[in-house]
């Protein structure tokens, strides 16, 4: 009897699996189609429309869950659905307004500030400013035909500047030009002699040399010319009536043998 018992209870569990089975699988299947039903659906449209479609018809299928877009291609031996994105996009460009021109705002806008174009200015290169001049007269020496030593004066136009005795005596030394030598004008002031300075004193000009001023290739003749053209030149100035002579800023008695210069010179001496 347990022997038949025991039968009869496994007998009775096998049905009882197999319909457990079979709800566990309709319920998967129910699942399966609660969570796909929306893809079932569309699947089973494209299917449909493959099959009611004629040959070489195209359809677009538009999928709004998910923004796709089902495109058919029609083929006369295979159709396949191509699955293109569609993301449209508008791009909108704003002109930018050329420089003075002016934008009209529209009700509801915001209007943007206006720029204006500043005019452009030009420099004019500034003319510099004439240099005034003034003609002073110094003095050469002019040997005549019979072998006279004469003082011979020219015309120099010089800057004006506040040591015009400087000036006119610094034209002295440079010497005559070429055509002031073609006449036979002549300097015969020693070549490299400096003036140190220049001053007044009342009446008296100081005029300060260098020591080359006492060598002299003339001889006494050559010493007198250039005495007289250094006192003739400096003379010329209204406020200056004699020159004191000065040898590196120390008064000298005399310049050659005979020639003094201890006191000042006036035109009167030559």
């Amino acid at each position: 009897m347990a022997v038949r018992k025991k039968n009869k209870n496994n007998s009775d569990k096998g049905p009882q699996a197999i319909v457990i089975f079979w709800l566990i699988f309709i319920i998967v299947i129910i699942s399966v189609f609660m969570f796909n039903a929306q893809t079932i659906q569309t699947n089973f449209n494209l299917f449909k429309n493959r099959l009611t479609s004629a040959p070489g018809a195209q359809e677009e299928l538009l999928m709004t869950d998910d923004e796709l877009i089902v495109t058919i291609v029609g083929d006369q031996n295979e159709r396949q659905p191509e699955v293109i994105a569609a993301e449209p996009q508008t791009i909108t460009q704003t002109p930018e307004p050329l420089s003075g021109t002016r934008i009209e705002s529209q009700p509801g806008s915001q209007t943007q500030p206006q720029q204006q174009t500043q005019p452009q200015t030009q420099t004019q290169p500034q003319t510099p400013a004439p240099v005034q001049t003034r003609d002073r007269t110094i003095y050469f020496t002019h040997v005549s035909s019979d072998g006279q030593i004469l003082q011979s004066s020219v015309m120099r136009r010089l800057p004006v500047s506040e040591s015009p005795m400087m000036d006119a005596l610094n034209a002295l030394l440079t010497g005559p030009s070429a055509d002031e030598l073609a006449k036979g004008i002549i300097n015969l002031i020693p070549r490299n002699t400096r003036i140190l300075s220049a001053t007044v004193r009342g009446n008296t000009a100081y005029i300060n040399f260098s020591e080359d001023f006492m060598f002299n290739t003339f001889g006494v003749e050559g010493y007198v010319a250039q005495l007289r053209q250094i006192v003739w030149t400096v003379t010329e100035f209204s406020n200056v009536s004699d020159v004191q002579i000065l040898i590196e800023s120390r008064r000298v008695d005399y310049l050659a043998e005979g020639i003094w210069i201890g006191s000042p010179l006036n035109r009167q001496l030559f």
